[in-house]
């Protein structure tokens, strides 16, 4: 994949799988492309959370070096790849003047060249990391010329984080972006935009769980989560996701899996509103919405579950105990099963007529059928 792409899936697996499982609550070191530090993406992040590493193959033009200052004053730390630059490079003192660290590659740079650059950085303020580190013997010739930080084989072998992702409906990131490019952004448009898609939900509740947000409330609503994460933060994500998932639009996720979630949400928000129970029916849609998140994204359900800030009644509910919230989904699931006397039972339980039942379930089916036919006439 090209460079933008690489960068931009690492940043949503920082969503996805969380950034302190990813580094232990240390600073990242992740490349950036000058078109990528162009459009601001670094500033997504707290200082403290990455090292900004400039990829070699960045020309070190006038306006980057100003992009570069900006990101300083704010906080961040510069680090520049496989290091290669001469002196007599026009911006060379300036740009060290800027960049924190300075990675010089060993198996690519002769015994010469490292000298002589290790002896031309000795005027700068900067820290210098060794790259492609094999061996015992590297390692401490390393450490005798200097080099603060190391990486390489040396240590330990690259490890493949992965997961499942979900797939977006690109419609809804339109829809979503023109409502918060509004003067007067509408929440309660936005929160059922957000509603409507499994993929943009989850990764709300993700983002606003990871220690970029971190938050000690636990989440009823995605309206809840909306007001605690804020427009302006919530508008910069949503285009970070939206740009990252136009480039890479392939998804192994069966669409039914999609459409049962969405079903269970609606049927379940609507049967809670027939009840009675119209202040939580957001909750109830929550419920539903990820009452199958463990197999959209192939993950153990516990795990999923301690990763999202929900509130605990929907956790448990989710995990299979016997809660209110579980009474209406366990209904839902066996309206979808077919069981006839099971549904019986459970609609006398909650107290729902069996027509009332029949034309609810009915809607949500119509709803979820439009949401992803048609998604701009929800």
């Amino acid at each position: 994949m090209d460079n933008d792409q690489a960068t931009l899936e690492v940043i949503n697996s920082f969503i996805q799988i969380g950034m302190e499982d990813l580094s232990e609550g240390r600073p990242c070191f992740i490349n950036f492309t000058y078109n990528l530090l162009e459009n601001d993406i670094p500033s997504y992040f707290p200082p403290k959370t990455l090292v900004i590493e400039i990829l070699e193959t960045v020309t070190f033009t006038d306006d980057l070096i100003d992009i570069c200052r900006k990101l300083k004053l704010k906080g961040y730390k510069l680090a520049l790849d496989d290091f290669e630059m001469v002196e007599s490079n026009s911006n060379f003192h300036t740009i060290m003047s800027l960049v924190n660290i300075v990675k010089i590659d060993i198996q690519k740079t002769t015994r010469d060249q490292q000298l002589y650059l290790l002896n031309l950085l000795k005027k700068y303020n900067v820290d210098l990391l060794a790259e492609k580190v094999e061996t015992r013997e590297e390692y401490e010739k390393c450490l005798k010329d200097g080099y603060k930080y190391f990486q390489g084989y040396y240590f330990s072998k690259p490890i493949i984080l992965s997961t499942s992702d979900l797939k977006v409906q690109h419609t809804s990131y339109y829809e979503i972006m023109g409502e918060l490019s509004q003067a007067n952004p509408d929440i309660e448009r936005i929160t059922y935009l957000i509603e409507r898609d499994v993929s943009i939900s989850y990764k709300v509740l993700k983002l606003i769980n990871s220690p970029l947000y971190r938050r000690l409330s636990e989440i009823k609503s995605i309206k809840q989560a909306i007001v605690l994460l804020g427009l302006n933060e919530l508008s910069k994500w949503i285009y970070l996701l939206y740009i990252r998932d136009t480039k890479e639009k392939t998804s192994d996720i069966p669409n039914e899996v999609i459409k049962m979630c969405l079903t269970r949400a609606k049927a379940s928000e609507l049967i809670a509103l027939h009840i009675g129970k119209k202040m939580e029916s957001s909750s109830y849609f929550l419920t539903g919405i990820f009452s199958l998140i463990d197999t959209l994204l192939k993950q153990p359900l516990e795990k999923v579950m301690e990763q999202l800030p929900l509130y605990q009644e929907i956790k448990d509910t989710i995990l299979g105990s016997q809660t209110p919230y579980r009474e209406v989904l366990d209904l839902v699931i066996a309206i979808e099963k077919g069981e006839w006397s099971e549904i019986n039972k459970r609609s006398e339980g909650i107290g729902l007529k069996q027509s009332e039942l029949a034309q609810t379930y009915i809607s949500a089916l119509k709803w979820t059928q439009e949401v992803l036919k048609n998604p701009a006439k929800v």
